[in-house]
């Protein structure tokens, strides 16, 4: 899985007026990403507001991006849900050509226990025909995904579960559970990625594997330079871009960004909608500095 060290972009989905997919504006995102260093792609997350899409646009989506990209970066895709047996379903149905693995959210809405979110990911795990990032998101989806259960689901299946994109915020669990990575059994360690633009510098020196990013669709050298060289002024240069981002919700800030960069329509699927003009001033102001 060294394919997957270093900063993977969460990839927007860009939409027209009339709510369909503009592949021309993703061709020209996924541009950007071909030539900004970025490591790999994350097709289909939340930050892809996948959760509003048809599954035929998503097979679509995910098809235009694998023959665009054509093997140049590789692919990491998003199939996650809340029912584990739809979930473990969708892997035997899905073509995952192309793909190195999935990453696949803690189940939402549910709140399941800690035995139960155990039980779900040896289930996906399982069915899945390639690797398996787990992705921890509490903010989300109401529950957390402890280091002693990731490392119990890594030892149930270790040859699936690759790594975790943890997004908990909480700094003090994603360094244990990078100490606790270390401890496997067949000595390969579980790949811990940062789930969060403002603690990748710290993610990162305390061993973490890399970053997922979202600030990354827009400024991928930037973001490159902070992962790989641990540039921690510039991680502090773009701390009010970050906080931005995500002051009316993901991916609301980042597709202001975009838009403002000539990239993409700004356009979101319902329930979400654009950022405020207060918002769009404030990143405006941001972008100038």
């Amino acid at each position: 899985m060294s394919k997957l060290l270093g900063i993977g972009t969460a990839l927007i989905t860009p939409f027209q007026a009339d709510g369909s997919v503009d592949y021309k504006a993703l061709a020209r995102l996924l541009d950007t990403q071909l030539t900004g260093k970025v490591d790999y792609i994350v097709v289909l997350g939340t930050t892809g507001e996948a959760a509003t899409m048809t599954e035929e646009e998503k097979r679509e989506v995910r098809t235009f991006i694998r023959n665009y990209v054509a093997g140049r970066l590789p692919l990491v895709l998003g199939v996650g849900g809340n029912n584990t047996a739809a979930v473990c379903e969708s892997l035997k149905t899905i073509d995952l050509t192309g793909f190195e693995a999935i990453l696949s959210v803690c189940p939402y809405y549910n709140k399941p226990n800690q035995e139960g979110l155990f039980q779900h990911f040896c289930a996906v795990a399982k069915a899945s025909p390639i690797p398996v990032i787990l992705y921890n998101v509490p903010g989300r989806t109401g529950v957390n995904l402890l280091p002693e259960t990731v490392m119990r689901i890594y030892e149930a299946v270790p040859d699936k579960i690759v790594g975790i994109k943890e997004a908990s915020g909480n700094v003090e669990q994603i360094k244990r559970l990078i100490v606790e990575s270390r401890k496997t059994k067949d000595k390969r360690h579980l790949l811990v990625i940062s789930g969060d633009d403002g603690i990748a510098c710290e993610i990162m020196e305390a061993g973490g594997a890399g970053l997922i990013s979202v600030a990354s669709n827009a400024f991928p050298e930037d973001f490159w330079d902070i992962v790989h060289k641990k540039d921690q002024a510039k991680q502090a240069k773009y701390e009010q871009m970050v906080r931005l981002l995500f002051k009316e919700g993901n991916p609301v800030g980042i597709k202001a960004v975009l838009a403002q960069k000539g990239i993409i329509q700004n356009y979101l699927r319902l329930p979400l909608v654009p950022a405020s003009k207060e918002l769009q001033e404030e990143i405006k102001k941001e972008m100038a500095k």
